[in-house]
This record gives C-alpha cells, structure tokens and sequence, in this order.
C-alpha cells in the first residue's frame, strides 16, 4: 500500500475493532508495510477508535522513527518481526478483546479443529485442518519477546501474549480483518465450550 491508502484503511479498522470490543481505551497496535519496504504504524498510546493520520508514524524496517516527534508504539519489534519472518505480510493487527485476553492465561497454547471456519484462513482449505495458536509469557521487554516468538516453530497464522491479547496479519488489510474475525469467532466458540462443560 501507499501512504495515503494505508493511513485510510488503519483509521477504518482501528474504528472497526473499537467497535467490537478488542482495541479497549488505548489498547492494541496497527500496522502496515509501505511499498517503499517502511511501515505504518500507531503512536503510543493513541485510541484505536479516535485515530486520525496523527495517531500514525513511519518508521524504517529497523524501527527507526522517520518522523521526528512521534513515538511508535512499544510492541513496534513483534510487528517487525512479523514482516521479518512472513514476507507475505502487509498488516499486522494486535488486539486486546476480553476473551483473547483471558484464554491466554491458561498457561497452554490453544488448538483449533474440525471448525468450518478454519477456511477463513489463507493457507487452510478444510475443516479438518489444525490451526495452533502458540502463547508466549508477556515480557515488558519487547525485543525480548519478540526474539522469543520468532524462534517458535508452531507460529503461522497468528499468536498470544498471556493475559495480553492476540496478534495475527495478512497480505493485505481484507486478509488481516478476516484472519481476526475468524479467530475470535474460535475463541469464543473455545470459551464457550469451557463454560458449558462435557457433554453428557
């Protein structure tokens, strides 16, 4: 994406995901790779339903800011190492709804199967598929935790930060809202089985 074609579609998901409930007060961070191999991505701090082209910065591939007087946000080295290691990706969307934020507490990664709506992700094309989504300890030290995830074997459509909330990404902006709403379709289906308990 360009510039300005990036700058639009954040403020329009950022707004989206306030909406639903999983970007609460000034939670979550949004990015996008620029053409120019830059990235797009929140200030610290903003509100994800209020953002305006102000609430977002350019940085280099290395994180360095290219526009004097903005602070990226502190979990910028996860969304770089995410463009790092899946050169298909384009947007990167962390969330923090309520019930990605308490599953990640379990103390154990998540497995999806046998879900229809496993299709909504890109590289999965049955319902007999598994989709994991691995769990990493939080770590205020964010290149730490970053290095942590990138060397997780089972990392491939999206992760959790304990008591935190979700990452995921996609080529494009369509790809990464799909991949979100899918997951969180699965987490709640997850929650929900824990609360009714084993069938009879």
């Amino acid at each position: 994406m360009d510039i300005r074609d990036a700058t639009f579609a954040l403020i329009d998901v950022g707004r989206f995901l306030f909406a639903r409930g999983w970007v609460p007060a000034t939670s979550g961070n949004l990015s996008a790779r620029l053409d120019d191999g830059t990235v797009l991505v929140t200030v610290s701090g903003v509100h994800k339903g209020e953002l305006t082209p102000e609430g977002l910065m350019r940085i280099d591939a290395d994180g360095v800011p290219l526009m004097p007087g903005r602070r990226p946000s502190a979990e910028t080295p996860l969304h770089l190492m995410i463009y790092r290691r899946f050169a298909e990706a384009g947007v990167v969307l962390h969330t923090h709804s309520p019930r990605a934020t308490v599953l990640s507490m379990g103390g154990y990664d998540l497995t999806f199967e046998g879900f229809e709506m496993l299709k909504a992700m890109s590289t999965i094309e049955s319902h007999e598929r598994r989709l994991r989504l691995p769990v990493f300890p939080n770590d205020q030290n964010t290149a730490r935790l970053a290095d942590r995830v990138a060397v997780h074997a089972g990392v491939t459509h999206g992760f959790m930060i304990a008591g935190h909330g979700l990452y995921t990404w996609g080529t494009t902006m369509a790809d990464a809202r799909r991949h979100l709403e899918a997951i969180e379709f699965l987490l709640e289906c997850e929650q929900l089985r824990r609360s009714t308990g084993p069938s009879s």
